[in-house]
């Protein structure tokens, strides 16, 4: 067993606004390090909103040095123009830890509910009352936040199987 903490990045990408949360785990030890909300301004073009999420990524990126990071995907909703959007910062959360040369996870938004609350179909209010369960020194200021905080907590569960798969993966090649 490894005797240094793995440092894991969660991305809730949102054109408006894009939670981030960091954890450390070593063995089945978690602990909060930091979380935020990275925005973007209304009032911009599309690009410079985007230009504003990286920036802002980055800077986390830089700030707190992860190991690994993990986006949530996006959900298909009945407008096609705000999936779109979605898919625009998603595209940001993806590029900003692939630029600082970091493997990215992604989970569906129903895996990170199962994981974090036992149900795939749980409200917001929820997650965030079970983030704060499992890790009790977090202080999420926002929703945004807090799901980050369990999209790395997700990984966190989830990232030896990952490993494992890719294993058995490369052997079969």
């Amino acid at each position: 067993m490894s005797t240094q903490a793995i440092r894991i990045l969660g991305i809730d990408p949102g054109l408006r606004n894009t939670g981030w949360g960091i954890v450390d785990t070593l063995g089945t030890r978690l602990s909060f390090v930091a979380c935020g909300t990275a925005h973007s301004d209304g009032d911009l073009t599309l690009a410079d909103r985007l230009r504003q999420l990286h920036e802002q990524l980055a800077a986390v990126i830089h700030a707190h040095q992860p190991d690994e990071v993990a986006v949530e995907e996006t959900f298909v909703n009945k407008d096609a123009r705000a999936t779109l959007k979605l898919g625009h910062a998603r595209g940001i959360a993806l590029l900003a830890p692939a630029q600082a040369g970091l493997s990215v996870a992604e989970y569906a938004p129903n895996l990170v509910k199962k994981t974090i609350v036992g149900a795939g179909h749980a409200e917001k209010d929820q997650i965030h009352m079970m983030v704060r369960v499992l890790l009790p020194k977090a202080d999420p200021q926002s929703a945004d936040a807090a799901d980050a905080l369990a999209i790395a907590l997700t990984h966190a569960q989830h990232r030896g199987a990952r490993a494992l798969e890719r294993a058995v993966l490369a052997r079969a090649r």
